[in-house]
């Protein structure tokens, strides 16, 4: 007990006290104030667009979770370092936890929907790290020679009880925060649940017998790539959409003037920008919403007007092209997804979805506002980050079955998987087994060119190892390219392959 160690468990403990207070002062006000959700935010707007491309396709769904761990884990160690320090100078304490609430409280500030409160929790919980770390030091710790800081004597007796005591509470607030989130959260549930869809005026059009299995994504599997890293928790009650900008009049709407007017239901199949060729990040749902043109030219939209930028609850901004909500297809303001109020991971009350485009140039989570205005006054962000302003779906393709380096028993085997050129439609997708002839594969039915194509082609494979290579074509005639290219600035392209071995 000599050494360093009581000195850096006091620092992590007293940091975890402080952060486990500040979520709790959050939790009670506003959540993404958080000192560990507004660091995260600010960490993630500032990442390099590769890092987060890297991050999303090594870790898909965890990259959130594994960044906050790692933020901790940062904080841990720097705590403990400040622990030590703090035996040998009671202002290091003071220092270190100046240093941790300046920088919390700005990356608070700096998010794009925050207020000046946001930085309270941050400070507060330096505040509280700082004091209670200077307490237990001088209460328990102390240099045990001169001129040799890293020789510490300890009263073993008040360490433990020290110890004990600031772990207790940190327990106590990091549960009480838990305890007020779930609160908040099951008050939110129970709203939702208590929600009554109407019916669609115009209802979707029946899916035409011979549909296959899957096809159909349900929303507990539907795949969901955004940056928010706590999921906004909005009062369909309070929730209010300005539609503003480059307008004749101003409209404000509450959730029930969008529920009462004229519904529509599609299917339509949602794929994202970050996804790989044959990646993950795809998936069809039947969406409830409010038609966007209409309500667009009801406010009167200027004709200069050549962008829509939508805005979430969470700030975050996304850009779509005026010309694709006026072209006919079905832009809407969603309410439901698969006969249902949309989840809260999928952008309750209310998110913005537009066939044929990527996800971040259309299809806004979360959503309180709308401005009309032009791509040559506003980038949004993704587009500041590098990414293609024009953001239109790619043709593309997908082997679902055999699995990569399935080992295939003998005779007959089904090749199957999906096709998607949202908007155009698929005209036809081809299978090629090594370096064979393209064979076509049998399409079925879709209810409309907005949603994928599900296709299924039956081989019987000669024993060994295989390659299989697929690619469509859609119903302009354009063929999927065999060039690869990263997601990275507007969608990625080349046919998708897998390995697999004949018995």
């Amino acid at each position: 007990m000599r050494r360093i160690i009581p000195a850096a468990l006091l620092g992590v403990l007293s940091a975890a006290g402080g952060v486990a207070v500040g979520e709790l002062l959050a939790a009670a006000t506003r959540p993404p104030a958080g000192p560990l959700v507004a660091v995260g935010g600010a960490i993630i707007d500032a990442t390099p667009t590769p890092v987060k491309e890297f991050a999303v396709r090594q870790l898909g769904t965890y990259d959130k979770p594994v960044l906050l761990g790692s933020i901790a884990l940062v904080l841990a160690l720097f705590a403990a370092g400040l622990g030590v320090l703090t035996v040998r100078r009671r202002g290091a304490g003071v220092a270190g936890a100046v240093l941790l609430g300046v920088a919390g409280a700005a990356a608070a500030v700096s998010r794009p929907s925050a207020g000046w409160f946001d930085a309270v929790p941050s400070l507060v919980a330096a505040a509280v790290a700082g004091g209670v770390l200077i307490a237990a030091t001088t209460r328990s710790v102390q240099v045990a020679q001169e001129g040799k800081p890293f020789l510490v004597r300890v009263d073993r007796r008040a360490f433990l009880k020290t110890a004990a005591v600031i772990a207790g509470g940190t327990v106590a607030a990091g549960g009480a925060a838990g305890i007020v989130q779930r609160a908040r959260g099951g008050a939110l549930t129970e709203s939702r649940a208590a929600i009554r869809l109407p019916a669609p005026a115009d209802p979707a059009a029946p899916r035409p017998t011979g549909v296959g299995a899957g096809f159909m994504t349900r929303n507990a599997d539907f795949y969901r790539v955004d940056t928010a890293l706590t999921v906004p928790r909005i009062d369909p009650a309070s929730w209010r959409l300005r539609l503003h900008g480059m307008v004749g009049r101003e409209l404000s709407l509450s959730f029930t003037d969008l529920l009462d007017r004229p519904l529509i239901e599609r299917d339509i199949t949602l794929n994202c920008v970050s996804n790989e060729v044959g990646g993950p990040y795809i998936g069809t749902a039947r969406w409830l919403g409010v038609p966007l043109a209409p309500l667009l030219r009801e406010a009167g939209l200027d004709p200069t007007a050549d962008q829509l930028v939508a805005r979430s609850a969470e700030g975050m901004t996304i850009g779509t092209p005026v010309a694709t909500l006026l072209d006919g297809r079905d832009a809407m303001l969603c309410v439901g997804m698969n006969g249902e109020p949309l989840p809260l991971d999928h952008g309750f009350p209310v998110r913005m979805l537009t066939p044929g485009l990527y996800g971040y140039a259309g299809s806004c989570k979360w959503l309180t506002e709308l401005e009309l205005t032009t791509f040559a006054d506003f980038d949004a962000y993704w587009v500041r980050r590098g990414w293609a302003a024009q953001a239109p779906v790619k043709t593309a393709s997908r082997i679902e079955r055999p699995l990569p380096f399935a080992q295939l028993k003998p005779g007959p085997a089904t090749v199957a998987g999906v096709a998607w050129a949202q908007g155009r439609g698929i005209k036809a997708v081809e299978v090629r087994v090594d370096d064979g002839p393209w064979r076509p594969a049998e399409l079925l039915p879709v209810p409309s060119a907005d949603t994928w194509v599900q296709w299924r082609l039956t081989w019987t494979p000669e024993p060994g190892p295989h390659t299989l290579a697929v690619r469509a074509t859609d119903q302009t005639g354009a063929r999927q390219t065999e060039a690869r290219a990263t997601p990275f600035p507007s969608g990625a392209t080349g046919w998708h392959t897998i390995t697999v071995t004949a018995s």
